[in-house]
């Protein structure tokens, strides 16, 4: 049951004049609506895991891809790759005891049951106790390694750091290591090109941010060998079918991400690979869109013609590249690309069917889940107040797309639901959250030039912890720079280990300077049913390093 926020705003501002400094009433309303926003994001995606955990196979202890169709199987580029991991983001924010139980469970059955080559997975039918086909797929096993890791793992990677799931992204990836060979005859096994430059997109992605975590050079150089292929081995750019949907997209995006790092490592490839990739961009940029700036769903580059001028729910996965091969060079026509679609999303894509669906009036909860993943990234690296608005009203549109036991649509993409949802609610807490969480606690964030506001109320006793969040792209990836990247989990506030910060709380509660690692440690705060808890927090000597700032949030 929500609170009433103004009564809650006249108490907390009653508690701000109890303060050794004055509470902004602006900033703490903001931290208070933020705060129900979140609550909504975090219980409708803990409300999904525990749906989806009641359809746990007996047997198998896993869950099945389609409560419908397939139902009786477990697929590594369904159920392992879109739904299982948002379970487990969800129970690392919310749930200790779902994580480390039911959810750490599937993780070793799926490892016990489905590995076929080697610790590849592999279709796992519930009812037959075995894999749906013989002989070995090997085109659906690499197929559902590559969606597995970057899909699902690579965020669970970017957001939790050292686990048992990223052990298993690891030996996936060192497994599909032994099988090179068979990427270079990928066509043999897909009719589509579409499916192979996805794979290879997809592999592209995996490979750059793995090579920044672990410095192994074979990483990078798996990853040239495939971007070779497109971008000096053929001409890409005039390929005469481009998917910029979902899942075409993914070879975009690797390249660029692929095209930065070796900007950034001073490779000699970086200037072999510049003119391609900018003529593939430049012409995505006169054939691939519409006048808002949004992308069409599949373009034809040799004939310049538009072969699907659906829009694009992925629209900001695309300009994720741009935004990333703009960093390199500063090319103005790219960073105008990414800025401009942002007025006429809030203005005439209200209630948008992103993602037709027959029988659902807005179709598909997925088209949303994407297309507001998309504002919510480029968000983080551009405060647009157009933009801004289109995710606060367009989020409820998909929450509204939930129903009242949880479940989505009853498929795979209900994991997508719980990804967004996730990322809305740690844009509204700034990264930062609570341990343990509860239903009863509404705890919001709101950046400001006068240091970051916190409120923190609960209707039950509470004690607990208040962490921060760290810069992960240094901690966890060791990237040079955070650059927009698909399916990441954005940074807000971020604390530096070697900073002190100071803390300003209502009566005086926890009022002191704290050092970086205390922050990111956690807080130890109790609060009785009932009771309200405002805090500024900025650093103690500002400094315009990137960590503990809100990048201009």
């Amino acid at each position: 049951m929500k609170y009433n926020i103004l009564i809650k705003y006249f108490i907390l501002l009653f508690l701000a004049c109890k303060s050794p400094e004055p509470f902004d009433a602006v900033l703490v309303m903001q931290a208070v609506e933020n705060g129900e926003n979140a609550h909504e994001s975090f219980q409708r995606s803990l409300d999904f895991t525990s749906a989806w955990l009641q359809k746990v196979d007996p047997e198998s202890r896993l869950i099945p891809s389609n409560l419908n169709a397939r139902v009786d199987l477990w697929d590594p580029a369904n159920a392992a790759a879109d739904n299982y991991p948002f379970m487990v983001l969800t129970a690392y924010l919310l749930d200790d005891s779902l994580l480390n139980g039911p959810l750490l469970d599937i993780l070793n059955q799926e490892r016990k049951l489905t590995s076929r080559l080697g610790v590849l997975p592999d279709v796992y039918s519930f009812s037959k106790k075995d894999f749906t086909e013989t002989p070995v797929n090997k085109g659906q096993v690499i197929f559902g390694a590559s969606e597995y890791l970057k899909d699902g793992l690579i965020p669970l990677n970017e957001l939790m750091g050292a686990s048992p799931w990223q052990d298993r992204m690891m030996e996936i990836l060192d497994a599909l290591y032994d099988h090179t060979e068979d990427f270079q005859s990928l066509e043999q096994y897909f009719k589509r090109s579409s499916a192979v430059e996805e794979i290879n997109g997809e592999m592209l992605q995996v490979l750059t941010r793995v090579y920044w975590m672990t410095g192994e050079e074979k990483y990078l150089n798996w990853a040239i060998e495939i971007a070779d292929h497109y971008i000096l081995e053929s001409d890409f750019s005039q390929t005469e079918y481009l998917k910029l949907r979902d899942h075409g997209c993914e070879i975009i995006g690797g390249l660029s991400e692929l095209f930065f790092s070796l900007y950034w490592l001073g490779h000699p490839k970086t200037d072999s690979y510049r003119s391609p990739i900018y003529r593939l961009l430049d012409l995505i940029l006169v054939y691939g869109r519409n006048a808002d700036g949004l992308f069409y769903n599949a373009i034809n580059l040799k004939s310049q013609t538009v072969i699907d001028d659906r829009i694009a729910d992925t629209w900001g996965y695309i300009l994720n590249a741009y935004f990333t091969v703009y960093l390199v060079d500063k090319k103005i026509e790219y960073i105008d690309a990414v800025r401009k679609p942002f007025k006429a999303l809030n203005l005439d894509y209200r209630n948008f069917d992103w993602e037709p669906r027959k029988g659902l009036a807005l179709g598909s909860h997925d088209g949303y889940a994407d297309a507001l993943e998309s504002g919510i990234n480029l968000l983080n690296r551009e405060n647009d107040p157009h933009l801004r608005q289109w995710i606060d009203s367009e989020i409820q549109v998909m929450f509204g797309m939930q129903k009242d036991d949880g479940i989505i649509e009853g498929w795979h993409g209900d994991g997508n639901f719980a990804r967004t949802a996730l990322m809305y609610g740690l844009w509204k807490t700034q990264g930062t959250r609570l341990s343990p969480w509860n239903q009863s606690l509404r705890f919001g964030a709101v950046p400001s030039e006068k240091g970051t506001y916190f409120t923190l109320s609960t209707q039950v006793d509470w004690e607990g912890l208040l962490i921060f969040d760290a810069t992960r792209h240094k901690s966890i990836l060791n990237l040079p720079v955070d650059y927009p990247r698909i399916n990441q989990f954005p940074e807000w506030f971020t604390v530096d280990p070697t900073r002190d910060y100071i803390i300003i709380a209502s009566e005086n509660k926890i009022s002191r300077t704290f050092s970086g690692q205390e922050l990111l440690a956690g807080v130890r705060l109790k609060l009785l049913a009932g009771e309200m808890l405002t805090m500024v927090i900025k650093p103690k000597n500002p400094a315009s390093e990137e960590a503990g700032t809100n990048k201009n949030k």
